[in-house]
């Protein structure tokens, strides 16, 4: 559960860098055209999905 949190967490945190970079300077800007969307890519598609998805060991009664 807790590792859930923090890969939801954590992807929200890649989210809001990515904007900040997409943000960046003028539309030439090689941050504003290549790594921000990797970084958004990343966040969205792979690390918020696994905070998601991703369950725990089950406990069997």
């Amino acid at each position: 559960m807790k590792k859930n949190i923090l890969l939801v967490a954590l992807g929200t945190l890649l989210v809001v860098i990515g904007f900040i970079c997409l943000a960046q300077g003028p539309a030439e800007n090689p941050v504003s055209l290549t790594v921000a969307p990797i970084i958004l890519v990343i966040a969205y598609l792979v690390v918020i999905p696994l905070g998601i998805l991703w369950g725990g060991k089950s406990q069997k009664k």
